[in-house]
């Protein structure tokens, strides 16, 4: 017979009931609250302006309307893609950062732990929930998004637009994974609570805020003025600088989706005049733009996958009667 720890039963009900909890909880639907909004205000922007971008035969993107849904705007509020890379972070800040130590704070873990589940099974359960209603929320606002633009506009969607929608949810759903095992990880170091979600915060303010100015101060204080240098060497100082901000998961995420959402976008790195001679302004096809940001969406998934084996260890190796 099969033991009662490999029955994948205990690992289903523990999915069941962290979804449970986060749909019950306040904090959750105060960020659902608050994506919601600014969705629905970047897609009134973006409607109302659709008609003088898509008229824009200057633009190479300009036919592609549902991608002009996510990306136009008037510059009163930023894209909704723009808003996603600052919300994102906070979704899965939010639904990690005590799904450890509150459990142990108020002694519900120990009496998990006494029945027969695995150590890994109660990790990964939590991490599995958290993520299930993350592409579900993402999931049902692309197809809010096409749907209203079906009706709206009558115009039938392409291939390609599909699949670049569908790209750009997985890459989001991939960085509030970042951050999700990044708040468990850091809700299994510390003990309180507050700590976890201050630290996670601190970590995302860094990443956001200071960190391209520290980096832009480093290389100028190594680095001679560029006002000296020839253009061959200006490249390599901007590729240097971009590739160091690129450490960041929000540089990540940035360069993938506008990619993705503008497939005229051939380069995310410096690009000379001779590279550009010759290149005609036109779409690039699905594969192409893929090819261009696998190395970000590599990044991402590593950066996940390390953050994750970390908490994994650390709980593995942690007195939870303590």
């Amino acid at each position: 017979m099969k033991s009662q720890s490999s029955d994948p039963r205990p690992f289903r009900v523990m999915v069941h009931k962290g979804i449970a909890d986060h749909i019950r909880s306040w904090r959750f639907a105060i960020l659902i609250a608050l994506i919601v909004l600014t969705f629905i205000a970047s897609m009134y922007v973006s409607l109302a302006n659709i008609k003088s971008a898509t008229g824009n035969t200057k633009d190479p993107d300009h036919l592609f309307l549902y991608l002009k849904l996510l990306t136009t705007t008037d510059n009163s509020i930023p894209p909704f893609h723009v808003f996603l890379s600052f919300l994102a972070p906070l979704l899965g800040i939010s639904l990690g950062f005590d799904a450890v130590n509150s459990e142990q704070n108020s002694g519900t873990l120990t009496r998990l732990m006494a029945q027969p589940i695995y150590r890994d099974n109660l990790l990964l359960a939590k991490f599995v929930s958290a993520l299930v209603i993350v592409s579900g929320l993402f999931t049902a606002l692309a197809l809010l998004m096409i749907g209203g633009g079906l009706v709206l506009t009558g115009v039938r969607m392409e291939p390609q637009e599909l699949l670049r929608i569908l790209a750009f949810i997985v890459i989001t759903i991939a960085y509030v994974a970042f951050w999700l095992s990044l708040s468990i990880m850091l809700s299994i170091v510390f003990k309180q609570a507050a700590t976890s979600a201050l630290t996670a915060i601190g970590i995302w303010l860094f990443f956001t805020i200071f960190y391209q100015i520290v980096i832009t101060l480093i290389v100028k204080s190594f680095l001679p003025d560029p006002a000296y240098l020839s253009q061959t060497e200006i490249i390599s100082y901007n590729d240097l600088i971009l590739n160091l901000q690129r450490i960041a998961a929000n540089q990540l995420y940035s360069d993938a989706v506008t990619t993705l959402l503008m497939p005229s976008v051939r380069s995310l790195g410096p690009v000379t005049m001779e590279q550009m001679a010759g290149a005609i302004p036109a779409p690039l096809p699905f594969k192409e733009s893929v090819m261009i940001v696998w190395p970000q969406v590599s990044g991402l998934m590593a950066s996940t996958v390390g953050c994750f084996a970390l908490a994994y260890y650390f709980f593995m190796r942690r007195e939870i009667r303590s």
